[in-house]
């Protein structure tokens, strides 16, 4: 669990070693000197100045675990800084053990000692991978192999970095190391484990129903029934408002965590709806999703974000500290107005230790499975 000492900083002064001695004071101030836990974001206007950055914070708030990430937009208290330049740092206090994990690109989990931590490979030291239950995750989008280290036992909550749109263009904080590629983690064990949560941003339309035959990503029958020929029944139904946005994104929402029987927000994983295969009735979706497994078709808009969002942090624990890892298409250009993942995040438990960015895809569990989602506010909860 959480011991004493939480908080965060955002700085929108545009030099950065301004900025940074901003962020600096006001974490020592509600801190102290050596947090346990220390993460870093800079929109892309600071990013030619993190060699100077990182040592700062090194030689003057001294984390004993930092990782970072230059995002397009940060998170610091109830606030998201979009379209101009700001740092922000989080640091907390923890009553656990913390260990920084540098991943390089194409690095499985059996290469490294790593994957001893992560759960996903045999260790020579058992302990750590029994203890081990939460990694704080930063990836770079164009590099890191997500498929092979979701896969593991513990619990993975973060985002991929979007200050760049290609390879080389970011750069990730692992200590007082920089790189461009690959991850970083904070790799969480002992204590209590933190709480997570995962809001996807999508509201049920129909039924939910069983995929009796599938092939690949082709959904091919759904209830006994021709995939093609359901979604045709379903959108039928829609009313004239669920129709519009079915026809500007229609996705789909699977039920992975197989003990469900009723479905409430945060049990479904979000994939699109990629089209049809008219002449095999079927459906194509963005994900491999089982014969047996209980779907039902999704639409999306700012509505049933912002309420699927209040009503998971409503059921959420309590808590002193949240790193929220929101998706670079939130924020104002789909609220139409700007902080509104922070400020709910903020409204909820009336701290202002909330730290985090904008991601090009995010890193969250459902169902207890690790899964790397789009349009989704994955948020961790001390």
């Amino acid at each position: 669990m959480l011991t004493t000492g939480v908080g965060a900083a955002l700085s929108e002064h545009p030099v950065p070693a301004e900025a940074t001695g901003e962020v600096i004071a006001e974490v020592l101030d509600r801190v102290g000197h050596q947090p346990d836990l220390a993460v870093l974001t800079v929109t892309p206007h600071h990013r030619g100045a993190l060699e100077d950055i990182v040592p700062a914070i090194a030689a003057t708030l001294a984390p004993r675990a930092l990782i970072g990430s230059t995002a397009v937009a940060v998170i610091g208290g109830n606030r998201e800084v979009e379209q101009q330049p700001a740092i922000a740092l989080w640091a907390a206090r923890w009553d656990g053990d913390q260990t920084v994990v540098r991943i390089p690109p194409g690095a499985k989990p059996d290469d490294l000692d790593a994957g001893a931590l992560f759960g996903t490979s045999p260790s020579e030291s058992p302990t750590a991978a029994v203890s081990a239950h939460t990694a704080i995750v930063l990836a770079d989008p164009f590099t890191f192999d997500g498929e092979a280290w979701l896969d593991t036992d513990i619990t993975m909550i973060g985002g991929l970095a979007s200050a760049a749109n290609q390879p080389g263009g970011n750069i990730l904080v692992a200590n007082d190391e920089l790189v461009t590629d690959g991850a970083v983690a904070i790799v969480l064990s002992g204590g209590t484990p933190p709480a997570t949560l995962v809001s996807q941003g999508c509201r049920p339309v129909g039924q939910p129903v069983t995929v009796t035959a599938a092939e690949g990503n082709l959904l091919l029958s759904l209830a006994g029934q021709p995939a093609l020929g359901h979604l045709r029944e379903v959108i039928d139904k829609l009313s004239p408002d669920e129709r519009r946005l079915a026809a500007s994104g229609l996705h789909l929402g699977w039920v992975v965590n197989e003990q469900r029987t009723e479905f409430e927000p945060g049990d479904f994983l979000i994939r699109a709806v990629m089209g049809a295969v008219t002449d095999r009735d079927a459906v194509a979706v963005g994900a491999e999703v089982p014969v047996g497994a209980a779907i039902q078709f999704q639409v999306r808009d700012a509505e049933s974000a912002d309420q699927e969002l209040h009503t998971l942090l409503s059921e959420a624990p309590d808590a002193k500290a949240a790193l929220v890892f929101t998706c670079n298409g939130r924020g104002v250009r789909f609220f139409g107005s700007s902080d509104h993942d922070a400020a709910a995040v903020y409204d909820r438990f009336e701290t202002s230790a909330i730290g985090g960015m904008f991601c090009a895809g995010e890193i969250g569990p459902v169902g207890h499975r690790n899964f790397l989602h789009g349009y989704t506010a994955s948020i961790l909860l001390l």
